[in-house]
């Protein structure tokens, strides 16, 4: 099973090559540089599913703070 994570894309580089298009993205603090070239669409303040270095979909905003909250959820309880 692959676990994909939410993060919001804080900045955009390369946005002109699709292939080399990437983003700073935010996971919760953490920032990571991310392929963007899947969600060619995507623009900063987005929030995208990331896996393996890869954004591979949008995510509504909405859905993005609940699977955050739920995931904080689940590492509260295992403290």
């Amino acid at each position: 099973m692959c676990l994909a994570v939410p993060g919001q894309i804080l900045s955009i580089e390369h946005a002109d090559d699709i292939l080399l298009r990437a983003g700073r993205v935010s996971f919760s603090g953490i920032v990571k540089e991310i392929n963007l070239a899947y969600v060619p669409e995507s623009q900063v303040g987005d929030y995208v599913i990331v896996h393996a270095g890869f954004a591979l979909s949008i995510l509504d905003e909405d859905e993005a703070l609940k699977t955050l909250e739920a995931i904080a959820a689940l590492d509260a309880a295992d403290e």
